[in-house]
């Protein structure tokens, strides 16, 4: 094989090295780190549950079905829940849900700040205390942007944080520092540093294949490498004869 290619190939595989290197740290070290957390961690299952057990029995519904039904367009499924000492009727319609007093069947009242911090503590998993709730009108990035969602935080280890509806007060969803650490990893792993979803953004294509670039140059140096001692130990054993 032409010696020149070896050259190229010695040459390309070096700067690929220094370009690459820290990007492939951070590859490997964000996929130890991602697979040595259990996904069940991550999504705060031990911290806080997302629902609870409803309390009430069919019987304590007395509202009309028909009445709640005639408030919504298109119902396409009720269902029967509750917030706190509550009973609800939970009516879908399309993407878009609205809850109804089981009891009265009038449009269920947005929460206050009081019963949003016990729902938010009735889901806790682990003892910890309230450090603050919060309303916002447009959430983190880590709750998705979501608009309208409570922030309730707690003084755990983990730095417990729930969001709820601020419609229903329905857990939405559960972060923590664990949750925190293993996005950071993600980021670093698709290399997506602004919304850090996009699997498909150009800056991880390019250095996907420059990686590629990287281990064939490698291949073929180790190729020659292979070759070279093959001739340096037929060399000396002519030499021996």
């Amino acid at each position: 094989m032409n010696k020149k290619i070896f050259k190229h190939a010695r040459k390309l595989h070096k700067w690929l090295g220094y370009l690459l290197a820290l990007q492939i740290l951070a590859w490997l070290l964000g996929g130890l780190i991602m697979s040595a957390i259990p996904l069940d961690k991550v999504h705060g299952e031990h911290l806080a549950t997302r629902t609870l057990n409803n309390p009430f029995t069919q019987a304590d519904y007395v509202a009309s079905l028909d009445d709640i039904a005639s408030q919504v367009v298109n119902p396409t499924q009720i269902i029967f829940e509750n917030f706190l000492t509550t009973p609800l009727i939970t009516v879908f319609s399309n993407n878009e849900q609205q809850s109804f007093n089981g009891i009265t069947g009038r449009p269920f009242e947005p929460p206050t700040k009081i019963q949003i911090t016990a729902n938010a503590k009735a889901h806790l998993l682990i003892d910890a205390q309230v450090t603050s709730a919060v309303l916002l009108k447009l959430g983190t990035r880590e709750v998705g942007y979501k608009t309208n969602v409570w922030q309730v935080q707690f003084d755990d280890t983990f730095n417990t944080t729930l969001y709820l509806s601020e419609n229903n007060g329905k857990v939405v969803t559960v972060r923590s520092t664990l949750w925190r650490i293993f996005d950071f990893f993600w980021m670093l792993h698709i290399m997506d540093y602004d919304e850090r979803e996009n699997f498909n953004n150009p800056l991880l294509i390019s250095f996907s294949a420059t990686s590629v670039l990287f281990c064939l140059s490698g291949i073929l140096l180790l190729i020659q490498n292979i070759r070279l001692k093959r001739f340096i130990r037929i060399k000396n054993k002519n030499k021996s004869k």
